[in-house]
């Protein structure tokens, strides 16, 4: 397999539905795709110690992320006979009800498709170095741990 160069992930604040809808139309003319899957992450109005989140703001140290990805996309076209991936997840301030990660995968087949995503999604979450504050209604802040 020729060596990809790594494409670009992060988008500076939300990540709009016209985005996830062009990426969508965009593969009508790839004949070969039998499949997508689609993972949206969305920021939750989580209650913590009495206070709701209102947004979380995301930052990472850039090229190190950017690398980080692009590993995890090697990865994930050696291991699953994908057609295509695309990752974007956001940087700076997502309000809640906001997507911040758009994974879309294509196969010609919905498990590979599906199980692709789903390795993107886990992979992401475990490894990259993406740091969420989670902002407060009263403006306070703390850091978001994974789970």
């Amino acid at each position: 397999m020729d060596k990809k160069k790594p494409k670009k992930v992060f988008i500076q604040g939300a990540i709009p539905p016209e985005k996830i809808a062009t990426s969508i139309a965009n593969h009508q003319s790839k004949t070969n795709i039998g499949a997508h899957s689609i993972f949206l992450g969305q920021i939750r109005a989580d209650k913590i110690d009495g206070k709701t989140v209102s947004a979380i703001h995301y930052s990472a140290y850039e090229e190190m992320a950017e690398n980080v990805f692009h590993k995890i996309r090697e990865a994930a076209f050696s291991k699953f006979d994908i057609t295509c991936a695309h990752i974007y997840h956001s940087l700076g301030d997502v309000k809640t009800g906001e997507i911040c990660l758009f994974v879309f995968t294509s196969s010609a087949h919905r498990k590979i498709a599906i199980e692709a995503c789903n390795y993107f999604v886990e992979e992401i979450k475990a490894n990259v170095p993406i740091f969420g504050k989670e902002i407060f209604e009263d403006e306070t802040h703390q850091w978001k741990v994974n789970k």
